[in-house]
């Protein structure tokens, strides 16, 4: 077969130069023979099995986030009881029957709350019940005087028993019995895990302790012994502190609610006392809603008095009560306090709201420890104000003001109505 004129021209070109021109690199990169590089396969089994171990993790992850927020839960629970299950066993009682009392101690003061909540709840439901007709019967005296309608109960509520509404409404709530079962079984099964996670947490605290330790080098065993013991100090202390303010504003608002006659006001007043003090910032408003409720089906003016009592006492707190129990506990700035809830609604709920702030009172304890810290300088800038002398003053401000803007008026006048 006859060469090419560019074979032709090539070889001619190499003979004159005495070299060989470099061969062209066959297509796609491959070997001398056109084979796969034998990486490849490897590199893409090796990018299969990352992305298959990431989609299992994922999917495990999600499968198992209750039981993660349920162990979360029971680790700071165990955190917060760990200081009195401590304090009985430095006096020779055993760590396992310690964390038992303590745990009974708890469940019987919540069981007992709860029903004493219940029992009151229940009882204003049926008054409200009993009293429905009577209520209803001056709403429609209202509106017969004022609108000059002839309006009946009677009517009413005949029409009421044969309305769609009423007949759809009894259906959803029959078929939601059954949702609402599961949902009262399912929270009874997350409270024993979460309460058997928080016993063995407290009560093999030393031998989970030793475990972890066991696995790092001495240096790193040092600081998680560290952190551990901060945390523990941040959520007892928050426990704690928040307890003793709930019984000063448990008992105030008891002296109020007796001094109104108030009924269900010792029940009331435990409720006042612990949804202030766990719910930070608008606990206080939010537990006063259901004592002036109350206090408003006796007398109106009493849910006034109960409003400015409230008010007034939610400044004591945080102006005088919290700053002096809480600086040596959990002293975080009460707008960090404020937002580590939001955030911690945001992430889990309501279970992030009730861990918010031992958490992060523990983050800024163990971060505090590592961060240097200088004396501040006595420059009064430093408290807000300005330094004498510094600047010109308010009326010298203002005359120079005043003389430049003088000083442009004639520039823009010109000379000839200067002279003028």
């Amino acid at each position: 077969m006859a060469p090419t004129d560019e074979t032709g021209q090539a070889a001619q070109q190499s003979s004159a130069s005495g070299t060989t021109p470099p061969a062209r690199p066959p297509w796609g990169g491959a070997g001398a023979n056109g084979r796969m590089p034998r990486w490849l396969p490897r590199a893409m089994v090796l990018a299969l099995a990352l992305v298959a171990a990431f989609q299992l993790g994922s999917w495990v992850f999600h499968q198992l986030t209750g039981l993660l927020v349920n162990i979360l839960i029971a680790f700071f629970l165990a955190l917060a009881i760990e200081p009195a299950v401590s304090w009985m066993a430095s006096r020779g009682m055993r760590r396992g029957l310690a964390t038992f009392i303590v745990f009974i101690g708890v469940t019987i003061v919540s069981a007992g709350f709860v029903t004493l909540l219940g029992s009151v709840l229940a009882d204003q439901i049926i008054k409200l019940i009993e009293g429905f007709p009577a209520y209803l019967d001056s709403v429609i005296h209202w509106i017969n005087t004022h609108f000059k309608t002839d309006l009946k109960r009677v009517d009413i509520q005949e029409g009421l028993l044969r309305s769609d509404w009423l007949r759809n409404y009894v259906q959803n709530s029959a078929t939601g019995v059954l949702d609402v079962s599961a949902q009262v079984i399912g929270g009874l099964f997350q409270l024993l895990t979460i309460a058997l996670f928080s016993f063995y947490f407290a009560a093999d605290g030393p031998r989970l302790r030793r475990a972890i330790c066991s696995v790092l080098p001495p240096a790193h065993q040092a600081e998680v012994l560290r952190a551990w013991e901060i945390a523990v100090n941040k959520t007892g202390g928050y426990l704690y502190s928040r307890g003793l303010m709930a019984l000063i504003s448990g008992v105030a608002h008891f002296v109020l609610l007796q001094a109104l006659d108030v009924p269900y006001a010792p029940v009331l007043a435990v409720w006042v006392g612990l949804v202030s003090q766990f719910i930070p910032t608008i606990g206080t408003y939010l537990a006063g809603a259901l004592p002036m409720l109350i206090a408003f089906t006796v007398d109106p003016w009493y849910a006034l008095w109960v409003l400015i009592f409230v008010v007034i006492y939610q400044q004591f707190e945080n102006y005088v009560l919290q700053p002096k129990l809480t600086s040596k506990t959990v002293d975080i700035h009460p707008a960090v306090a404020f937002g580590s809830v939001i955030a911690g609604t945001a992430l889990l709920g309501a279970v992030g709201a009730l861990i918010a702030i031992p958490a992060v009172a523990t983050l800024q304890a163990f971060l505090g420890a590592y961060v240097k810290r200088y004396d501040v300088t006595d420059d009064p800038r430093v408290h807000g104000h300005r330094r004498r002398g510094e600047g010109p003053g308010l009326l010298a401000r203002a005359k120079g003001l005043w003389e430049r803007r003088e000083a442009r008026r004639h520039e823009n006048r010109g000379p000839g109505q200067n002279s003028s």
